[in-house]
């Protein structure tokens, strides 16, 4: 059965920047997403595997 949220590996966390600023992220464990507070945006985390297109992410702004 998967988890609902799955886990990223914390040495990936430590490497990853947003794309778009080049800022950190925090990692959003029950919404699957990495939080870019910089650029606004939040990018899709899907099967442990983050993805870090902006044309995926979600705007912070958005309900």
């Amino acid at each position: 059965m998967p988890s609902p949220a799955t886990d990223i590996d914390p040495k990936l966390l430590e490497i990853l920047v947003c794309p778009m600023t080049k800022g950190p992220l925090e990692y959003d464990r029950a919404a699957s997403e990495l939080i870019s507070r910089k650029a606004g945006l939040a990018y899709p985390v899907r099967d442990g595997i983050p993805i870090m297109l902006p044309d995926e992410a979600r705007r912070l702004d958005e309900s």
